[in-house]
């Protein structure tokens, strides 16, 4: 009996940890890219502010999409080209900013056109396997900066 109590009791801390970790990790603004219906993939932008220690978004996901990946823009000979990274870090009470033309989440294989203004849910996961869900509306990139939480 003492083995399940000591057991069940270490899960708890440690779904406790998972759960604390993410809630000092909080979207301050965010969008996920318009895009016509007949464009099969989109990209998601946001910042996220960390109130605690350094951490790492490893993965997203989402329902809308077959897969959602991680993204930066390196320059070869000149030319910007996208490539999948394994995560991004976020420091100790600073933040992280994935933008056009910079870092990004991209959204591939959407399973149904997105409506502008429609908020679609994603789920970060950080590198300590806690999860946190955010909605993003569906925007045009016009440069304009929207607070969402």
């Amino acid at each position: 009996m003492k083995l399940i109590f000591k057991q069940v009791l270490g899960g708890l801390i440690l779904c406790s940890s998972a759960q604390l970790m993410a809630a000092q990790v909080q979207l301050t603004d965010g969008f996920i890219r318009a895009v016509p219906p007949s464009v099969p993939n989109s990209a998601a932008y946001l910042t996220l502010k960390n109130e605690g220690d350094a951490t790492e978004l490893v993965a997203v996901e989402t329902s809308i999409a077959r897969e959602a990946q991680l993204h930066t823009l390196i320059e070869e000979k000149g030319l910007v080209k996208m490539r999948q990274v394994p995560g991004f870090a976020i420091p100790t009470a600073g933040e992280l900013q994935l933008a056009p033309a910079g870092d990004h989440i991209m959204l591939l294989g959407l399973k149904r056109p997105l409506k502008q203004g429609e908020e679609i849910e994603l789920r970060l996961i950080f590198e300590d396997g806690s999860k946190q869900l955010v909605q993003l509306p569906v925007r045009k990139n016009d440069g304009q900066t929207q607070h969402h939480h």
